[in-house]
């Protein structure tokens, strides 16, 4: 078995394998048109063959920034129909993303890239797609991403209407990066974002929370501009929100309300704002916005706002 990067003369054998599939989101037109945007790349889509140039019998499709040197997420893996039962697709699979993780390591990958899987609300009561999920989860284990946080995705469209202010909270430019250090840092206090809270467990809160407006700043593309502190009409702040972007569409970049705040429905006041915002200065036709499963008041605080809970994200990664 040969297990690869592809070239960009491989398009055309590749392509097909991109087959609807219960199991990813992932087609062969979007792979076409972010292969041209350099978020896709032939080095960063693996396959698996019998001969370095037979027909590949399987597929690992991954995404970065166009500006990244390693790509940031599996996006799709895609095994021949050929191979039939789910023991023998989970191996091959499994020895693809293996053999693709440890190249990633040498290169200077930290870890694994997480794998996400878009699924619908109801996927485990639909046996093809949780099947379809079962030997590529089996798969993603055996390659080293044994941990899985299952997300909410939202998305607000025009006719949802654009919220007004309520006037309990007045939302204000802040251009000082030390101040959202600050309150990034303060609404880590039980926290109920899973990737945080590990992070932030990980290296501290004052580097979790630089590295938060770090990220926000230099890497995601929405205007720094966009940022806003949530502070009552006495002045007194209460949190803050990050309208901002990703390749796709304008997002809910980030929402936190400070701790002795919490519980007053603040929440739904900072994503009105940014919804405002998002409406307004980035003419956004919708907004997505994820949140865990298990954050049950974020998850309340969008269908309050106008958001659609419109599919779930289940998310592998190594830790």
């Amino acid at each position: 078995m040969t297990v690869r990067p592809t070239e960009a003369a491989d398009l055309d054998r590749i392509l097909p394998l991109i087959t609807p599939d219960p199991g990813v989101a992932l087609t062969a037109d979007t792979y076409r048109s972010r292969l041209a945007t350099g978020e896709y790349r032939p080095e960063w889509t693996w396959t698996a063959r019998h001969t370095p140039d037979g027909p590949p019998l399987a597929l690992a499709v991954w995404w970065g920034d166009p500006d990244d040197g390693l790509p940031s997420a599996l996006d799709g893996v895609f095994v021949h129909p050929s191979v039939r039962s789910a023991a023998d697709r989970t191996d091959l699979a499994a020895r693809l993303l293996t053999t693709a993780h440890t190249a990633y390591a040498t290169a200077g990958a930290d870890t694994a890239p997480d794998y996400h899987l878009m699924l619908p609300g109801d996927w485990r009561d639909r046996p093809d797609t949780a099947a379809a999920v079962a030997w590529r989860r089996d798969a993603a284990g055996r390659a080293g991403l044994p941990v899985s946080l299952e997300r909410l995705r939202f998305e607000w469209t025009p006719p949802a209407g654009v919220p007004e202010p309520s006037g309990r909270l007045l939302l204000q430019p802040e251009p000082d990066d030390e101040v959202f250090v600050e309150l990034f840092r303060r609404v880590l206090v039980d926290t109920l974002d899973t990737d945080t809270r590990k992070e932030a467990e990980r290296l501290g809160a004052e580097a979790q929370a630089r590295a938060d407006v770090a990220f926000y700043r230099d890497t995601m593309p929405g205007d720094r501009s966009w940022w806003r502190v949530a502070r009552t009409p006495g002045g007194e702040p209460v949190g803050f929100g990050i309208p901002s972007r990703n390749h796709a569409a304008p997002v809910v970049g980030y929402l936190g309300v400070l701790p002795e705040h919490r519980g007053h429905h603040y929440a739904d006041d900072i994503l009105a704002g940014i919804t405002r915002i998002l409406a307004t200065e980035a003419a956004a036709t919708r907004i997505l916005a994820d949140t865990d499963l298990t954050n049950t008041p974020m998850a309340a605080a969008f269908a309050r706002t106008g958001y659609r809970n419109t599919s779930r994200r289940l998310v592998l990664s190594a830790r």
